[in-house]
Parts: C-alpha cells; sequence; structure tokens
C-alpha cells in the first residue's frame, strides 16, 4: 500500500512541529547560554511534562510495534507486567530520587565519584555510552526498515529525515525543547495507538466481540503462578523481574534521572513518578488491545499469502494499512505515531549522552571552561552524537543477523548498571574495588547468558525457536531492550540441560540475575579487600535500606547494620530541594562552599567534602 499525500502531511507536520519547538526553545528564554539552562532545562520543569516525556523515553518504536505482537502470539500474559510499575516507579520516587536530587548533581555518574571514586565513575560512564551508541543507531533504522518493508516508505530519506530534525531541536533547544517535544509525540502515539484500535474493532464487531472471540481462542491468559525463572513469561517473572527492569530505566538511568534532575523541586520530581504510573498502565492498555484487535482482524480478514509479513515486527505495520487503506490520513497518524517513539528515544539518548561526556569526561579535565565555552561544547557534543548515531543508523544496515546481537547488547547493561548503584547506596561497606570488580562482574555474566541464550536461539534458527530465544525484537525500552521470539512453537521443545538449561532464563530476570552479581561480588571483594571505613563515606550518599526494612530490630543492632555511618533525616519533607547548612547547598562548610555561576552550581576542585549529620533511625 502507497503512501497518499495526505498521509505525507500528517508525517511531516510531525517533523515540522518538533523541529518548531526546538526553536521556540533557542530563541526563547535565556537562549540556553548555561549549561544549567540546556542540560537541565535550569531546574524549572513541573511534574506532568517531565511525566509525560519519562512515559515517551519508555515507549520506544521497538515496543510499538513489539508488544501487540507479543500479544498476537502469546495472549494477554504479558498484560501482568503492568503489576510491576507500582514497585517499580515508587522505589525510585522514595530512594533513588530524593539522594540524587540532594546532592544537585548534572550527570548519575557522579554520584559515583561522590560515593567511590573517580575510577568507578569513569567505568559507570563509559559502560553507558557503550550502551547508548549502540543502541541510537539501532533504534532509528529498525522501525524504518520495517516501515520500507510494509509500505514502500523511502529507508534512507526516512532515517536521515528524522535523525537531522531530532539532532536540530536537541542542539539547539537543550533539555527543555526534548521534554516538550516529548510531550507533543505522547499526544501523537496516544492519537495513533486509539485510532488503529477503535477503526479496527468496529470492523470485526466492537471491542466486547473482540474479547469473547480472544477468549475462545485462548488469548485471555489467566494469572500463571509457575515460579520457574526459565519459564518465558509467568506472573512471578513479569511482576518481579519487571521491577528490576524498571528500576534499570527509572532508577538509575541517566536519560530518566536528568527528567527529575530538571524539575523545579524534589517534590516535583517525586510527583513525576507517580504521574507517570497510569499514564504507562493506560500505554501497556493500549498496545495489548491492540494486539488482540489485530488478532481477531486476521482471522476474519485473512491476509493474502503472499503479503504475510516475513517478521513480526512487520506484522503491525500490515494490520495497519490494511485496516485504515481506506481512511486517508490515519495511515500517516499511525506513521506519526511509530516515529514518534523513535525521536523521543533518540533524542533522550542525544542529550544524556552530551551530558554524561560533558559533565564526566570534559570538565573535570577541563576545570576552567567557562560557562559560555561549556555551553557551547554541550550543544557541539549533542551535534556530535546526533551525526553519530546516523553513522550508526548505516552500520546497523550492513549488520545482518548480527543486528539482533546489537540489540541485545543494549539490554544487558542496563542490570549491571542498577547493581553498582544499589552497591553503593544500600551498603556502606562497599569500597572502590568491589565496585569495579562487581561491575565487570556483572558485564561479564550479563554477556555470557545473553549471547549464549542468542547463540543457541540462531542454533536452533532451522527448526522451532526456543521460548526463550532472543531471535526477534519485541518489547523495548531505553534500558532493557531485550530481544525474545515471537514464533509460536509447533511441538513442545525438548527440556535443555546443563548451560543450556541456564541460556535458557527468562529475559524477565536478566536484570535481576546481572544486579544481583554486581552486588554479591563487590560485597565480598570488599570484605575481602577491606571495607570502606565509616569516616571516609559521604552519608548523603548511602540510603539506609537495611535499618529501615527490619526496623523492629532494636537501635543497636540497627546501627550496626550502618557500618558506623551517619545519616541525615531522608524523610523530611521540609527539605525540598536541598539540606541547607551555612545557608550553602548540599550543607557544605563555608572553606568548601560551591561557587555559582550562570545559572548552575561549578564544584570547587578538590576531594568532595561534607557535613556528617547524625540522627537517630
Amino acid at each position: 500500500m502507497e503512501f497518499t499525500v495526505i498521509d505525507y502531511s500528517i508525517f511531516a507536520l510531525l517533523l515540522l512541529l518538533s523541529s518548531a519547538i526546538g526553536l521556540f526553545y533557542a530563541l526563547s528564554g535565556d537562549r540556553q547560554r548555561t549549561v544549567q539552562e540546556f542540560l537541565l532545562a535550569n531546574r524549572n520543569m513541573g511534574f506532568l511534562p517531565v511525566a509525560l516525556s519519562l512515559l515517551a523515553t519508555f515507549q520506544s518504536a521497538v515496543a510499538i510495534l513489539g508488544v501487540p505482537a507479543e500479544i498476537y502470539h502469546f495472549g494477554t500474559q504479558y498484560w501482568f507486567l503492568g503489576c510491576s510499575y507500582f514497585l517499580g516507579l515508587l522505589i525510585p520516587a522514595h530512594i533513588f530520587i530524593p539522594v540524587f536530587y540532594r546532592l544537585r548533581i548534572t550527570s548519575t555518574y557522579e554520584y559515583l565519584e561522590l560515593r567511590f571514586n573517580k575510577t568507578v565513575r569513569i567505568f559507570g560512564t563509559i559502560t553507558f555510552i557503550f550502551q547508548m551508541v549502540i543502541y541510537m543507531g539501532v533504534v532509528l533504522y529498525a522501525p524504518a526498515l520495517a516501515l520500507n518493508a510494509v509500505t514502500g516508505f523511502d529507508l534512507w530519506s526516512a532515517v536521515l529525515t528524522m535523525g537531522l530534525v531530532c539532532t536540530l531541536y536537541t542542539t539547539l533547544g537543550g533539555l527543555k525543547a526534548v521534554i516538550w517535544t516529548d510531550v507533543f509525540q505522547t499526544v501523537v502515539m496516544f492519537a495513533g495507538q486509539l485510532a488503529v484500535i477503535v477503526v479496527g474493532a468496529q470492523r470485526v464487531g466492537g471491542m466486547a466481540r473482540v474479547w469473547r472471540l480472544a477468549e475462545q481462542e485462548g488469548k485471555i491468559s489467566g494469572i500463571d503462578l509457575n515460579p520457574d525463572p526459565f519459564e518465558r513469561h509467568t506472573f512471578w517473572t513479569l511482576s518481579v523481574g519487571g521491577v528490576f527492569m524498571m528500576l534499570s530505566l527509572y532508577g538509575v538511568n541517566q536519560a530518566q534521572v536528568q527528567r527529575y534532575l530538571s524539575s523545579r523541586s524534589e517534590r516535583e520530581a517525586k510527583l513525576s513518578c507517580y504521574a507517570v504510573f497510569p499514564c504507562q498502565q493506560i500505554v501497556l492498555c493500549l498496545s495489548c488491545l491492540t494486539g488482540l484487535v489485530m488478532f481477531v482482524y486476521d482471522r476474519e480478514h485473512t491476509l493474502a499469502p503472499g503479503n504475510r509479513p516475513k517478521s513480526s515486527d512487520q506484522l503491525v505495520l500490515y494490520f495497519v494499512m490494511d485496516v485504515l487503506k481506506d481512511l486517508p490520513g490515519l495511515p500517516g497518524l499511525f506513521v506519526a505515531c511509530l516515529f514518534s517513539g523513535c525521536l523521543s528515544t533518540i533524542s533522550s539518548a542525544f542529550n544524556s549522552l552530551a551530558t554524561v561526556t560533558m559533565e564526566d569526561l570534559v570538565r573535570p579535565h577541563c576545570p576552567r571552561l567557562s560557562e559560555a565555552q561549556a555551553t557551547l561544547l554541550s550543544k557541539l557534543l549533542a551535534l556530535g552524537y546526533g551525526l553519530l548515531c546516523l553513522g550508526m543508523a548505516y552500520v546497523s544496515s550492513m549488520l545482518g543477523p548480527v543486528l539482533q546481537a546489537a540489540i541485545s547488547i543494549f539490554g544487558m547493561v542496563g542490570g549491571p548498571l542498577l547493581g553498582l548503584f544499589c552497591l553503593g547506596m544500600f551498603f556502606p561497606c562497599a569500597n572502590p574495588t568491589g565496585a569495579v570488580v562487581g561491575l565487570l562482574a556483572g558485564l561479564a555474566m550479563a554477556f555470557w547468558v545473553g549471547i549464549g541464550s542468542l547463540m543457541r536461539s540462531m542454533g536452533a534458527s532451522a527448526g522451532t525457536p526456543p521460548l526463550n530465544s532472543t531471535v526477534l525484537p519485541t518489547v523495548g525500552n531505553l534500558t532493557t531492550i531485550l530481544a525474545t521470539t515471537l514464533l509460536a512453537p509447533t511441538e513442545a521443545p525438548k527440556s535443555p540441560t546443563g548451560l543450556q538449561k541456564f541460556y535458557s532464563l527468562s529475559y524477565m530476570w536478566y536484570s535481576a540475575h546481572n544486579s544481583t552479581t554486581v552486588v554479591v561480588v563487590g560485597l565480598l571483594v570488599s570484605l575481602l579487600t577491606g571495607p570502606t571505613p565509616a569516616a571516609s563515606v559521604d552519608p548523603r550518599t548511602i540510603y539506609p535500606v537495611l535499618p529501615r526494612l527490619l526496623c523492629c530490630l532494636p537501635q543497636k543492632y540497627r546501627q550496626k547494620l550502618c557500618c558506623g555511618v551517619g545519616f541525615p533525616d531522608q524523610d523530611a519533607d521540609t527539605v525540598d530541594a536541598v539540606l541547607k547548612t551555612n545557608g550553602v547547598p548540599n550543607g557544605l562548610p563555608p572553606g568548601q562552599q560551591e561557587q555559582e555561576e550562570g545559572q548552575g552550581y561549578i564544584r570547587a576542585a578538590g576531594a568532595p567534602a561534607y557535613a556528617v549529620q547524625e540522627t537517630s533511625f
């Protein structure tokens, strides 16, 4: 099916309005003249746009294509992932956000230097850059490839147009432009998915009939309480394993934390976490309903055999083009919806990469940079990463089957980074050596299991793919894009044994497994090489999770769990933006005050200083 002029016009309107938002924020306000404004939107954003921006980053184009295909093939079991959203957002709101916000950091990895040392910070930064550089080309190329295969939409015109427009508004308008374009693109995504559901359901007799027929065909899943971690999707893998997946995204990922830090207060940052919860549930419902409508529609309006999709990422597009073919403009709306997911994800990648490069790699080595120079360099970094994204999209086009491995590699890194932050934040005894060794062990475990699973699935490609294989990308977000099979088995596969059994671990447990590896190895190495002395630990970088979970213990035992570290009151609602001691942010002593330059705080050279505040639990 070819696009009409109206379809192309709607698609062009999306690009035009996205560019206009970037130009508006480039020419208004302080015109992105300071690092604080360019990278953190002057820490002046309200909770609602931040929440919608968090949602847009989560809802990638891969998810728009993958979740309905997952429901089409396997039924609604995946819907139980929504149970993980509650803890997956509650924990960041009450643990990670207060720690990061009160430290007044710009890059998440500044925390690692405050908690451990500069070496750990560099390791974390390089791991994140590696993760995002691989991902951003894939997330731009893969949806364009599927669109080209189904609609004939020119592949490289789409890739170049989207990449250049995204680079334009990210470079000119900074984080504020990224957030507000995310808000606009979220509306477009909702509209596109809703149009497909309404029209598709109407053509098969209404949503009640869709549900009834899906139930008759066994697509409405009950609660599967099987605790086996090697089962691909059960209630436990989705609701518990999903929590770790959510934490790796909403707890410690730079792209998301940067949005929290752009909020005008800590309370607004927490509210953004609360506000994104119902939005995520709506998005999940829309994707799942799309899959059910697609299933029933395909049973009653079977596509011609020659037009059957070759891969599951094309399945949704074939359905959309068929169901909307008589309604000019709506196919263009869905394509705009698809590329809104793409734009929101790669713009977040550009901005977060520019931030960590500037704050973690450039500024520590060039402390004499003026505010104007630092701002210009930040913009050039965003521009450079945008052009690099186009280069990575070209590389992705040459990967062939390796493209699946590239997508999987992205998902392998989120768990170890989550483990690194949990090790530092929850265990005061952890030392820098334990942190580095733990991170490397977690990455090694992640690549071992992930690549082992991938090779196992590729080895079985001649026959039926295993249930937990990583063949096709289905469900994705900014920290956990794990390729999973979408082809239903024709017969029960043989039960694997030994390492093959290990490689069949459900992908939903990857983040939990890899983050736990980092924590366990990090603690063992720390104990063997000598725990960090309590006097050397900045209490602002620790959240006393064990004493609070074990609040029924006597106070002397809870104090032992703190390893001798005294903590400021993390729960005080009166402390909103920062702790204020001597009128200085972060409670620094007068001799170590931060110097304000422009709109941001420039840390004075030297080791981090802090004031230990003893409080009782």
